[in-house]
Formats: structure tokens, C-alpha cells, sequence
């Protein structure tokens, strides 16, 4: 049966004489009940602070922790949804300029399946991408400027088009070029092959698609796993048989990712801003230890040396 219906009021009676939650202010308890609602903050941000066997909180846990955990979430949110973003535009671009260059931009090359990489398994994926595309070409009506290059030149041209389409169509766009052009983007990174940028955008598209829907970040998984790389070898990740036990399709994962498809510059200053929004949370929580949050988000114990080797 669902649980019973409980005020505000009664919510906050049970967090203190049934769950043990230490409540110090009533009133900012009950006011940030009704803006995030119980749902998301409690139930949603209690595992690092609860006790299964017991089902109460860890003996002194604060209400207070909870909003720094839940405000810290949000906090990543923003910050990987800032960077996935940063990979999603260069995607974008690339896509678009060596399709452009090898066909056409116009539309005449763009919807043509011939210009893909066809095969029996994704034929149909193809064909359903190019409705997508052609569906923003013809009657997509939601952006100025598409109606500007539909009505002043009859034609909507790719770089143009991929624009309006998310970073799944993205990452499926990219898996589906012909090997030449997906040959010609791999070179633009580092020692990451044409497969492995497939894998890393379908993980890449999970984790976006978290942040952009506002869930819960810090210990999410993706439905699908990233390469195994040089760096997990280096960070000395543990295996589990043959399997790395972290770094694969978690946060981590994505921070992997992220120092091979973000320039230098880039990755390094997300890392600082990372390093920092995780230390203000462990000065906020006396409760929750370093390693309890790492191991909770996947994160190797050393993983700041993640810079000091190369990929």
C-alpha cells in the first residue's frame, strides 16, 4: 500500500521522533518541505545518513546536512551539465563540417541514407534519424532562425540544423557517419579511437539528460559504460574478476571522459571547480567522510592525480 498522506507538520514529527533526525529550526525545516517537497530531499538524499537495519539516521545526523547534500547535487548538476555541454558544442561542429565538406550542406545530402554508414542492424536508425532531420527542416517552427533559411533560401543547411537536435541525435549522428568522417573527427582527440567516442557520447547523454531534468547526480549510473582507459590502469582502480569496480558508468566515468574530450584548459578548470565544491560539502558535513562521498559517487580515493599522467 502507498504510504498515508502526511502534512508538513507530520513529516517533520516523524523525521525527529521516529527517524531520529536531529531538527534544530522548525520553521527552515518546514519551509524548505514545501520548495523541495519531501519526495526529492529526504527520500531522495538520505542513503548517505541512513540506516537500513535500524531505518533511522546515523546517531547526530542534521536536517541541515540533507539540504547541504541535496544543495551540493545541484551544485554538480551545474557543473557537468556546464561541461557536457562544452563537449556537445564541438560535436556539433565537427559533425557538421567534415559531413559538410565531404557532401554537401544542403538538405539534399543530409537526408540521403546513402550518405551514411548503412548497415542491417541500423537501417532503421538511420531512416529514423533523418525523419527527425528532415521533421526540423520542413516543419520545425520554433527557431527564428531556421525560418529565416527556410523562407530565404528554400533550405535548411546542416550546420545549421544540428543545432536543434539533442546529444543522443548527436552521439547516434556520429555513430552512424560513414568510417572516413568518423576517422577525421577521432584525429581532433587524443588517443581515443572512433568506437570509444561512441561509447563516451552514449554515457554522455545519460548523465546530460540527468542534469537537465534536475535528478538526483552524485550517485547515478549510466545504462552503458565508457572504454576501458590507460588512466583507469594508472589510478590503480580495483577490478572486480576482469571489471573495474569504479570509472565505468558512474560521475567518475564522466570525469574520465571528460579529460578525453575536454581541451586541457578546460578539464583543468572544471577539476578545480569540482575539488572545490566537494570540499564545501565536507565542511558542511560532519557525518559524511571523504571516502563515504567518493565511494558513493565512484570516485577512486586519488583521483585528483588524474592530471598527473598522461592519457
Amino acid at each position: 500500500m502507498l504510504k498515508p498522506f502526511l502534512s508538513i507538520d507530520e513529516q517533520i514529527t516523524n523525521l525527529i521522533n521516529n527517524k531520529h533526525l536531529v531538527i534544530n529550526d522548525l520553521t527552515y525545516a518546514s519551509e524548505t518541505l514545501r520548495d523541495i517537497r519531501y519526495f526529492s530531499l529526504i527520500d531522495g538524499y538520505k542513503t548517505l545518513f541512513y540506516n537500513p537495519m535500524n531505518r533511522c539516521y546515523v546517531n547526530g545526523t542534521t536536517f541541515d546536512e540533507i539540504v547541504s547534500l541535496y544543495k551540493f547535487d545541484e551544485n554538480l548538476r551545474f557543473l557537468f551539465f556546464r561541461y557536457i555541454e562544452h563537449i556537445e558544442q564541438r560535436f556539433r561542429s565537427q559533425i557538421s563540417y567534415y559531413f559538410c565538406q565531404k557532401y554537401s550542406p544542403s538538405s539534399t545530402a543530409y537526408t540521403n541514407i546513402e550518405n551514411y554508414n548503412v548497415t542491417v542492424k541500423n537501417k532503421k536508425s538511420i531512416e529514423k534519424l533523418i525523419d527527425i532531420l528532415e521533421y526540423q527542416l520542413s516543419k520545425n517552427n520554433g527557431h527564428n532562425y531556421i525560418n529565416y533559411y527556410r523562407e530565404k533560401y528554400n533550405d535548411v543547411p546542416l550546420y545549421v540544423i544540428v543545432n536543434t537536435i539533442t546529444l543522443g541525435q548527436i552521439s547516434k549522428m556520429y555513430s552512424f557517419l560513414k568510417p572516413d568522417i568518423q576517422s577525421k573527427i577521432s584525429k581532433e582527440y587524443e588517443n581515443v579511437n572512433e568506437k570509444e567516442i561512441s561509447q563516451y557520447l552514449k554515457v554522455l547523454t545519460d548523465f546530460r539528460n540527468i542534469c537537465a531534468h534536475g535528478e538526483r547526480l552524485y550517485i547515478s549510473h549510466s545504462h552503458t559504460s565508457i572504454p576501458d582507459t590507460v588512466l583507469h590502469k594508472k589510478l590503480k582502480i580495483e577490478t572486480r574478476g576482469e571489471q573495474y569496480i569504479c570509472g565505468k558508468n558512474d560521475l567518475f566515468a564522466v570525469v574520465i571522459a571528460f579529460r578525453y574530450l575536454l581541451r586541457k584548459d578546460d578539464f583543468n578548470a572544471f577539476k578545480r571547480i569540482l575539488v572545490n565544491t566537494i570540499n564545501c560539502f565536507a565542511k558542511e558535513s560532519s557525518t559524511v567522510s571523504y571516502e563515504a562521498l567518493y565511494s558513493a559517487m565512484g570516485f577512486p580515493s586519488n583521483w585528483k592525480k588524474i592530471t598527473q599522467y598522461k592519457k
